[in-house]
């Protein structure tokens, strides 16, 4: 039966851009009064139409409809927005005004919710394909042998010819034997080919143009200012380029034991950066492999956003990863921290995928992934761990049914082939395990210190700690963090958070096994930090819950997402979109400014501050060593809680060479006629007096240090020529 449309179906049909047509009052059927009672027909007679009856009509004339706002999820924004601004660092702060306005930001988004105003973006359907549960028997006859053997030959923690030619070979066949459907690379070859055919036919559309706009804006996140963010290397990194320089002079270890042990990703990456850009032993060469591993975690990102809920989420969330504090900082910082999130990224989105399109080859995918990052950051042994949860977690959920078996076998083929990658670690696991495992459980258990109480009182604490860091403190580690500071700036600390609760309303209402995926990974990625029961100052940690960057920053972009579509749907298509771009590029902007304000103001002056200038050391000895011939007679003089001696000779391009004289030995300098020269630390007053005493011809000097840490140089002139007075290098003369 065909109905008249109503006010409320043409409101709906502006809305969604298909406007209805309204019949005129010629073709109109009768209708009833406006008072609601039926009209009494007489026999015979025809309804008539009332000039009044139809005087709504002009109503539904097609006028731009009243913008509704949408006021709910607004003032939820607004008020999560003080409660973050309320939990900023300064002297004196409290947490309870902030915990009260985000409770009641959070009763706001669920009414907002509820009436479907800010609701997350549509997950993307379930595929179901018939499982073939055949390989290519022949390529997996030929893969297991060489596991075997590529396992026996790699003993004695060093990669050879040999074994690394076999390892290789058994990675290819078993991926191979596993692989659904056509190789990738055929694909990949006709693609290359398809799009390298002349003539080219270039189109570039809007989103195109968005695309490259947020590319150019995270490239300069990433790389403005890279050499003098952060300024100076630490311990740590002297601990690396020492393992770069045995990798280069051929002692190719599967694990490299200096300072408690560390896989050997990042050293063969440096190694092969030194060896390709001709960067040195120096502090880019280290930042450059991790800036790129950072970046490479972008675009996994976006999948993952867009797996989770559409092309805008995952852009979303590679801008906002792109630019934000915490990922950009880890990066920078040269150290191995940035390998974590690298990794759990594409393992997450095929993971994730690979259920829900039950696809072996998203398993396959998965384990090579997960299997290369175990050769990357130790944190991310937690990884296997949340593997099985994750998948626990969907064959619990009913959109499991018909799928469980298929999810099963695609876990063992991705537990089979990261094993395979694994292997080499494996092997250096069974000869060493108390080595392979220090680092992890020199935090866990008490194999350094004590714990300092109850065992579960600790990791509730630090569980805590961890979960409200985006929102108080990072932590106290100067090195990757502006200490005591919110993981996050103030517009994703209130996005994560209303997208967290978005997201649980969801899942409540629906049984989304997505939902729940993505909101226990956090904590679950966050264990390398939260486990920290021996050493409970340092957690939370940034770079042990980095693997958390990849899912906390999907949250962020669902939630902003959300907000878009609750402004843009409640007007016309122009205005809609003319608003919901508006908002975000106000918080967009906002966030900019803060983690530009975090990463090269804040942090840089912290780390200025907390680090020691080795690297005005290092061009001193360079200078001494371009003056006199020679960098031998050049010396640091130990001091307690001072640099690390080591750094000054890579500093000074000189990387094997600790430039440390402890002060029993300077006597024996004297015989040697060459100029000498020590620098000392102004509060070693004891050592400054020997120095004079063994050589009252020395001349005194005050570097000028760039950061406000003078330190002396004393200048020992040649002993033919004593009186020369020749000057300090870069020093000015002090009495």
């Amino acid at each position: 039966m065909n109905r008249e449309p109503s006010v409320l179906d043409y409101v709906k049909s502006l809305l969604r851009g298909k406007p209805i047509t309204i019949p005129s009052p010629a073709e109109t059927l009768p209708i009833a009064p406006a008072t609601g009672e039926q009209p009494e027909e007489l026999p015979g007679e025809q309804p008539v139409i009332i000039a009044e009856q139809i005087a709504p009509a002009p109503a539904l004339t097609p006028l731009s409809p009243r913008y509704i706002l949408p006021w709910r999820s607004l003032l939820a924004l607004g008020i999560a927005l003080a409660a973050q601004i309320s939990l900023q660092p300064r002297p004196n702060r409290a947490w309870v005004p902030g915990v009260i306005l985000y409770l009641l930001a959070a009763g706001w988004l669920v009414w907002a919710a509820l009436k479907g105003e800010w609701t997350p973006a549509d997950l993307p359907e379930a595929e179901a394909r018939p499982e073939d549960y055949r390989v290519r028997a022949r390529w997996l006859y030929i893969s297991l042998p060489l596991a075997l053997a590529a396992f026996l030959t790699l003993g004695g923690n060093r990669f050879n010819s040999l074994n690394v030619s076999l390892w290789v070979m058994a990675i290819i066949f078993t991926t191979l034997a596993f692989w659904q459907g056509e190789f990738p690379f055929k694909g990949w070859w006709r693609w290359l080919k398809g799009h390298l055919r002349l003539p080219w036919k270039l189109s570039i559309s809007a989103w195109t143009l968005l695309v490259l706009a947020v590319v150019c804006l995270v490239g300069f996140y990433r790389l403005y200012r890279v050499d003098q963010v952060p300024p100076e290397m630490v311990s740590d990194h002297a601990e690396k380029l020492l393992d770069v320089w045995d990798v280069l002079h051929d002692q190719t270890s599967i694990f490299f034991p200096r300072n408690t042990g560390r896989e050997a990703l990042q050293m063969y990456l440096t190694a092969g950066i030194i060896q390709l850009f001709n960067t040195g032993y120096t502090f880019l060469s280290l930042k450059v492999g991790t800036i790129l591993a950072g970046l490479l975690t972008l675009p996994y990102i976006y999948l993952l956003g867009k797996e989770l809920g559409n092309r805008r989420v995952g852009l979303l969330a590679m801008l906002f990863a792109g630019m934000a504090y915490w990922p950009n900082v880890i990066s920078r910082v040269g150290l191995r921290f940035s390998l974590y999130p690298l990794f759990v990224a594409p393992v997450l989105y095929y993971l994730v995928r690979g259920l829900r399109t039950s696809n072996r080859n998203d398993f396959i995918l998965a384990g090579l992934a997960l299997g290369i990052g175990l050769h990357g950051y130790t944190p991310i042994r937690i990884l296997p761990i949340a593997i099985l949860i994750i998948i626990g977690v969907f064959l619990l959920h009913p959109q499991a049914r018909g799928k469980r078996l298929q999810s099963v076998s695609g876990l063992l083929v991705l537990v089979l082939v990261s094993l395979i990658i694994f292997l080499p670690l494996l092997r250096f696991a069974l000869e060493y395990p108390t080595l392979f495992d220090l680092r992890a459980f020199s935090r866990l258990g008490t194999s350094e210190r004590p714990l300092p109480g109850p065992a579960l009182v600790i990791f509730i604490k630090n569980l805590w700690n961890a979960s409200v860091m985006f929102f108080w403190s990072d932590g106290k580690i100067w090195v990757h963090s502006v200490t005591d500071h919110p993981a996050l700036d103030v517009i994703s600390a209130i996005l994560y958070y209303l997208g967290v609760v978005l997201l649980l309303v969801r899942y409540i209402a629906r049984r989304s096994w997505q939902d729940l995926v993505l909101l226990l990974s956090v904590p679950l990625l966050m264990l390398p930090s939260i486990l920290s029961l021996a050493f409970p100052d340092e957690n939370p940690a940034l770079n042990r819950a980095s693997g958390a960057i990849v899912p906390v920053f999907v949250i962020i972009a669902i939630s902003l997402d959300g907000l878009m579509s609750a402004m843009g749907r409640r007007a016309t298509l122009k205005t809609g979109f003319t608003l919901s771009w508006g908002v975000a590029a106000i918080l967009i902007f906002i966030a900019a400014l803060g983690n530009y304000d975090l990463v090269f103001n804040q942090y840089q002056r912290a780390y200025e501050l907390s680090s020691w200038n080795t690297s005005e050391m290092g061009e001193v000895v360079h200078d001494f060593g371009s003056m006199v011939g020679g960098t031998e007679t050049a010396y640091v003089v130990p001091y307690p809680y001072w640099v690390d001696t080591r750094l000054v000779g890579m500093n000074a391009g000189d990387p094997t060479r600790d430039y440390a004289i402890p002060p029993d030995q300077i006597p024996a300098t004297l015989s040697d006629p060459r100029p000498k020269m020590f620098l000392v630390d102004p509060e070693d007053l004891a050592d400054l007096d020997l120095l004079r005493q063994l050589f009252p011809q020395g001349n005194l000097s005050t570097y000028p240090s760039q950061v406000g840490k003078n330190f002396y140089i004393y200048w020992v002139p040649p002993a033919a020529n004593i009186s020369s007075g020749i000057p300090a290098p870069g020093g000015t003369s002090s009495p």
